[in-house]
């Protein structure tokens, strides 16, 4: 079928007058066909002429001149059966497939840049392919191939090029042809480690939530053993946290037990009703973020609810492939809040990569199922909530100037434009010197091994920006571990969008 195509494409081109060659000339691609369009007088003449300067054949054979058969070394044939391996991701993009889904890549090669940009923040660093996007869709193609890559999912040349993956989703949206490496990663992980112990730190990482939880019962004892000399160095060792990092404390009240007493005491109202998604990292170590966006949202007349029980979107699960645990999360997820997707109120996420998980992952695992569609289009972040719902809610001018740096999986996902408007409303005047990623990535950063590649890629655009930064500016960033990554190598107090916000109102009473 292939070669009766590309006869009867190169007859129609030629009846037109048209040529067979374009931007990449005469190769192997369409060389055999080049007798319909040259004629044999010329053909000869290039055979007498190549046969002068080359005689033996020797110089880039198999092209122009007795060339090979198109379709003799084509990449997919006839013969092209891939390994079909069972997934937890369904690729409902790409008929299914993980091996069609590494077929996207088709080699552009715009994800091996050195500036710019939010995708392959490591191979900025490290510079080798392997790291680069194209690089790691090749390795997994491969695998599918299972001749270059034999081991399959238990292939160490695949672990070793997705370690340094931040999963960022940068190709998701900054590739040409949307190669998609985080969810590859996942999936990749997660047979890699099924039957077998993950690493130690590996169960601490994946679980915050669980540990956060527990903490939250005593947090100044989880502070006491996690910010005291030596106890703290015992504690990183053990969960594999880098010795240079610092552990961040826990707040002495979580949001959750402090927004169900605040409750008890205010009387229900009539106003429009959003749920705001209270994540770890704000509940339990961050609860200010939380509490912020209650006063801006109540102030811009909605009344705030949050989740009846405890929730997780499972974020930290995906980084280590914990797949069996994160759909259990997610399906818990849908049956909590059942009430609000039937209803239709608008689920508000605070952490860009908790959104992410709605918005992205979610509809990977979940395709056909009606209620994670529901929650996908319900879930927004605060700056588009806000954007699109409180066109009447009249922002105080701040006036300020402003450093801001956008979360990967915000811009990737969601894009920025209505934390943008958000800012000029507040007459804020801000930079965004910094289009890549931060370091962190969520515990990337935090892990030993990874450390001095988390510190490196911030040093690229992030970190420098901030320290140039006036003292008297804001330094914005909505992901908690942007903010840790910012106040941890610089010493900057950084904050969300809610307490800019929640600062203009307060100024303005």
């Amino acid at each position: 079928k292939f070669r009766s195509f590309m006869e009867e494409a190169a007859d129609l081109v030629i009846s037109f007058g048209g040529t067979l060659s374009g931007e990449h000339g005469d190769g192997q691609a369409r060389a055999e066909l080049f007798p319909k369009m040259f004629g044999p007088e010329l053909i000869e003449a290039f055979t007498r002429f190549k046969s002068l300067w080359d005689p033996d054949g020797k110089m880039n054979p198999g092209k122009l001149v007795r060339p090979n058969r198109f379709d003799d070394d084509l990449r997919l044939g006839a013969s092209y059966r891939p390994w079909q391996p069972e997934t937890h991701f369904k690729f409902p993009n790409d008929d299914g497939s993980l091996a069609r889904a590494t077929l996207r890549c088709v080699g552009v090669g715009q994800c091996r840049q050195y500036e710019g940009g939010v995708m392959c923040p490591s191979f900025r660093v490290t510079r080798e392919e392997e790291h680069s996007t194209r690089g790691r869709a090749h390795l997994l193609w491969e695998m599918t191939q299972r001749a270059v890559i034999s081991e399959g999912w238990r292939d160490p040349h695949v672990k070793s090029s997705l370690d340094l993956c931040l999963s960022s989703k940068g190709c998701k949206s900054d590739c040409p042809v949307a190669v998609d490496v985080a969810t590859y990663k996942a999936e990749f992980l997660s047979h890699y480690y099924e039957g077998r112990l993950h690493p130690l730190g590996h169960y601490a990482f994946a679980h915050v939530d669980r540990w956060s939880r527990a903490a939250s019962v005593a947090p100044w004892l989880a502070n006491f053993l996690t910010q005291t000399p030596g106890l703290s160095a015992a504690a990183k060792f053990i969960a594999g946290v880098a010795p240079q990092r610092r552990v961040p404390r826990f707040a002495k009240q979580s949001f959750r037990t402090w927004f169900d007493k605040r409750n008890r005491k205010r009387a229900s109202g009539s106003a429009p009703a959003v749920l705001l998604w209270p994540d770890t990292f704000n509940n339990y170590f961050h609860p200010e973020t939380a509490k912020a966006a209650v006063d801006v949202l109540e102030a811009a007349g909605f009344a705030v609810r949050i989740p009846n029980r405890n929730v997780c979107c499972g974020r930290p699960l995906y980084d280590f492939g914990m797949l069996y645990r994160a759909k259990k999360l997610l399906l818990h997820t849908l049956e909590i809040l059942h009430r609000e997707i039937a209803e239709g109120i608008p689920v508000i996420v605070l952490e860009p990569s908790c959104a992410s998980v709605f918005r992205d992952e979610m509809l990977n695992l979940f395709p056909d199922d009606s209620r994670a569609q529901k929650l996908a289009r319900q879930v927004v972040t605060l700056s588009d909530f806000l954007e699109e719902n409180g066109k009447s809610f009249a922002l105080p001018a701040l006036t300020r100037k402003a450093l801001v740096h956008g979360h990967c999986h915000h811009k990737s996902v969601m894009k920025m434009s209505s934390e943008e408007s958000l800012l000029r409303r507040l007459d804020i005047d801000y930079t965004m010197p910094a289009p890549g990623c931060c370091g962190m990535a969520g515990a990337f950063g935090f892990e030993k091994e990874k450390y001095q590649t988390s510190i490196a890629i911030g040093e690229l655009e992030l970190l420098p920006a901030v320290r140039k930064t006036p003292a008297d500016w804001l330094i914005i960033a909505d992901g908690f571990s942007c903010r840790e990554q910012i106040q941890q190598c610089t010493g900057r107090n950084t904050l969300h969008l809610a307490e800019v916000i929640q600062l203009a109102i307060g100024k303005a009473q």
